[in-house]
């Protein structure tokens, strides 16, 4: 093994003696010259197979079939255009597995164009750069195309089952401009991202719907528990009206915890930028008191400070009040990963990366498709939320006796 290794060492550095770094990549290039010799090479011992006997073996005459020569054949590659000469039989039956009849592509050519897709490039972008880069002429009906061969992905993904048990799941969403009608209007798109019970992220689901309402949410709930949720313990949501109903009618048993970055943000609307400091300052008592006794405690002052210039904060805290306690009851790791949906506030920043370039976008397909493709990158890169998980979830399995399994 050894002395191979040694003679493929050998026939590199033949390869590559006295040869600039440009004469080996890119058009007319070494590796373009290796390529097309590779796949030629490949495509005679084909037609070998196919015929029966080799070329000029005495054997092969009056077989009947026999090559009738090559034509060129040019496909597109992840690295530019390449030339095949591709050999032919006399009867035409000959059908190369390699590069089919039709073919005009070869593999890595469309993983290229959905990689470019998925950093956010439009179709006319896509295009430009593999002009550019490449010299490859693109339709742009090519790549819509190409990476119209994801949906299949999407749906299989959109319809995968589920775990029975989440313990904890982050419901919010996401504006993107949309064509419908002959006219662009906002729609939303729907987004359910879970901690599982190892304490990994998983992205549940996208669903694009008209604008964010609590019935549209009682839709993707109810998707949700056909796909085999059985219980959520802790939904972390926005401060959208009827949410908290939508979830209990599906869920019944699940803790609703409201997002409380979403209820600073809704309460410094109220106040002028000189003071805003001074209020987030109050607010912050509110949410990082050790204890639900100690943040009513920081509640009352903020009223007695603020309310007789801000009144619509306090009022905004006490009407929700059942909702945004529950993480008082609970330790510090966990109460970072449910007072907050920054887990899926960041997934929401990736996402607008690649929506933002796009004025519009045709159809509900197209928007899965572009967010689908960003999600499989960003996952990639996940962490997990909680450094700790298993005490974490040792108190969960305290404070719901009996909901999680053993």
């Amino acid at each position: 093994m050894a002395e191979q290794d040694k003679g493929v060492e050998e026939l590199l550095d033949r390869l590559l003696e006295g040869r600039k770094p440009e004469e080996l990549v890119g058009a007319g290039g070494l590796l373009e010259d290796l390529t097309k010799r590779l796949y030629e090479r490949a495509l005679e011992g084909e037609l070998t197979a196919h015929l029966g006997y080799e070329k000029h073996a005495p054997e092969g005459r009056n077989r009947g079939n026999s090559r009738n020569g090559k034509s060129t054949k040019r496909l597109k590659t992840e690295t530019g255009e390449l030339a095949l000469e591709i050999p032919r039989d006399r009867e035409g039956s000959f059908d190369p597995v390699l590069v089919p009849k039709g073919q005009r592509r070869l593999p890595g050519f469309d993983e290229k164009v959905i990689a470019l897709y998925a950093r956010g490039m439009t179709t006319r972008e896509i295009q430009g750069h593999l002009k550019e880069i490449y010299k490859v002429e693109v339709s742009p009906s090519l790549i819509s195309s190409v990476t119209d061969a994801v949906l299949d992905d999407v749906k299989a993904w959109q319809a995968r089952p589920l775990d029975a048990v989440y313990p904890i799941v982050y419901l919010d969403a996401i504006h993107v401009k949309m064509r419908t009608g002959g006219h662009v209007q906002t729609q939303a798109v729907y987004l359910a991202l879970a901690l599982t019970l190892s304490g990994d992220k998983e992205l549940l689901g996208l669903w694009v719907g008209e604008a964010e309402g609590a019935k549209f949410w009682l839709g993707v709930l109810t998707e949700l528990r056909n796909r085999g949720v059985q219980d959520v313990l802790i939904a972390s949501i926005d401060g959208l009206v009827g949410f908290p109903e939508a979830i209990e009618t599906v869920f019944p048993k699940a803790q609703v915890q409201l997002c409380i970055v979403h209820m600073v943000r809704g309460s410094l609307k109220y106040v002028s930028w000189k003071e805003r400091r001074a209020v987030a300052k109050d607010l912050r008592a509110i949410y990082q008191a050790p204890t639900e006794e100690a943040a009513e405690e920081a509640l009352a002052a903020l009223e007695a400070r603020w309310d007789g210039r801000f009144p619509m904060i306090s009022r905004k805290w006490r009407a929700n009040w059942a909702n945004l306690s529950p993480f008082f009851a609970y330790p510090p790791e966990i109460r970072r990963v449910m007072y907050t949906t920054n887990a899926i506030e960041a997934i929401n920043a990736q996402l607008r990366k690649v929506t933002k370039k796009r004025g519009s976008f045709p159809n509900p397909e197209a928007v899965r498709k572009v967010l689908y493709l960003a999600i499989m990158k960003a996952s990639e890169r996940w962490t997990r939320p909680v450094q700790d998980w298993p005490t974490a979830l040792n108190h969960l399995a305290i404070v719901f006796p009996g909901r999680l399994p053993a």
